[in-house]
Parts: structure tokens; C-alpha cells; sequence
């Protein structure tokens, strides 16, 4: 492992992808990106300031990571569920145009600019993967309960994308392993208002989350690409 890149360093769970993998792989550059970075580049680890909504400055920043030597793992760990003027749809009377454009742009569309970009510059040479934070609850054969309309879309949208990337990469790169991972319920501010409804012992650390993630990566192979993992290895089903 030598060049890793991870989108949306500055998030719970991209920040404990950084601490991992940085001291999983010691010897690797790990380029994070965010919005703001709120550390300085430090030895092997480059903090890159990116503009998520501008497809010039993701284009930028992938090149630049991948300018010295092709990618071995990209991680694309952003996401939004709800803020402090949106809340996840209960019925269709909650939906608008506003709520599904601000879901997509970050759930679905940024981490295809990225796949994108990163895709092509991944290590053709040996084993090299690109992963996105998906979730269960995009899957639609899994959805008993329905509600969260635009969330729910949004990652549906991501695994398709996801799938569809590994077919065209497969024809060009047979190195490369691309799934989406769904990380369990993570202590996050995108999980705050929700956590009471956790099953006990279902609510996981980011770092927790981020080691299960780490070791079904490793675990993968190129016939895994395509699909979507869960941190406990176990398929999540279109």
C-alpha cells in the first residue's frame, strides 16, 4: 500500500480512516480531502482543500494525489442525512426538490466525480480499491419500512453508480476492487438524533466502524466488485 486518498477527511468517519489506515500503513502517502482541513499536512499525511460542488477542484486535488504514483485505495467517506433546516422525510408531504437536490449532490454525485477522476488512476499493477460510504438503507429488497425518501434514493443512486463503474474499470484495470461499504450505526452528528432507537450494542465508535470496514476491504476480491458490503462482511442486496 502506497497512495491512499481519503474524501471527507474532516467527518467522524473519514477521520478514523485516516488514523487507521495512516497507522495500518505506515510507509503510505495518505492524501485527505475536505472542505476546510482543519490539521496540517504532517509527514506522509497531505491535507488538500477541495470544493465538493466544483467538478474542476475535485478533477485538481485526485490529480494531485495521484500525480507521484497511482492510487491503491481511494475512500470516499462523505454523506448527509439531515441538517439543522432539513430533516429525513417520514411521508411524502415532507419531500421537496430542495431536500432531493442537497441529498444527491452529496451522496450521489460526489462520490461519481470522484469515482470519476480517481477511477483511471488507480494501481493497475497490483490489487488497488475504491470504496464509498454507502448504507443499508438504500437497498431496496431490504426496505420494510420506508420513509427517508431522498436519503433513501440517494444511496440506491450510489450503489447503482457503483456497479456501474466496476463493469466499465473491470474492462481496463483487473486490479481494481470497487464496492460501496455501509458502516453500521456510527456515533456521528449524522446519527445523533436517532441513536435512542440503536439496539444495544449496535452503536458503534467511528474507529470500531472504521477497522470492521478496513478488514472486509482486505478481504475482498476482484469478483466482490460491484457490490455493497456491510462492516460485518455480509452482502447488502441491491
Amino acid at each position: 500500500m502506497k497512495n491512499i486518498m481519503i474524501v471527507g477527511g474532516s467527518g467522524a468517519i473519514g477521520g478514523a480512516f485516516v488514523k487507521h489506515l495512516s497507522s495500518l500503513h505506515p510507509q503510505a502517502q495518505v492524501h485527505v480531502l475536505s472542505r476546510d482541513p482543519q490539521q496540517e499536512s504532517l509527514g506522509l499525511i497531505t491535507q488538500h482543500a477541495v470544493d465538493y460542488e466544483d467538478e474542476t477542484s475535485i478533477e485538481m486535488v485526485v490529480a494531485n494525489a495521484g500525480r507521484d504514483a497511482p492510487l491503491d485505495m481511494v475512500i470516499v467517506a462523505t454523506g448527509v442525512l439531515h441538517d439543522d433546516t432539513q430533516k429525513p422525510e417520514k411521508s411524502l408531504r415532507d419531500m421537496s426538490a430542495e431536500k432531493f437536490q442537497r441529498l444527491f449532490t452529496t451522496n450521489t454525485i460526489l462520490p461519481a466525480l470522484v469515482a470519476k477522476y480517481a477511477l483511471p488512476k488507480l494501481n493497475t499493477k497490483t490489487r488497488s480499491v475504491f470504496a464509498a460510504l454507502s448504507a443499508r438503507i438504500g437497498s431496496i429488497s431490504d426496505n420494510q419500512l420506508g420513509g427517508w425518501y431522498s436519503y433513501r434514493a440517494s444511496k440506491a443512486a450510489l450503489n447503482m453508480i457503483i456497479c456501474n463503474a466496476a463493469i466499465e474499470t473491470a474492462r481496463r484495470n483487473k486490479q481494481a476492487i470497487i464496492v460501496g461499504l455501509h458502516p453500521g450505526t456510527v456515533a456521528s452528528p449524522l446519527s445523533a438524533p436517532f441513536q435512542t432507537n440503536v439496539a444495544p450494542g449496535k452503536l458503534f465508535t467511528p474507529a470500531f466502524s472504521v477497522a470492521q470496514m478496513v478488514a472486509v476491504l482486505d478481504s475482498l476480491s476482484q469478483a466482490d466488485s460491484g457490490k455493497c458490503f456491510a462492516w460485518d462482511g455480509q452482502e447488502v442486496l441491491p
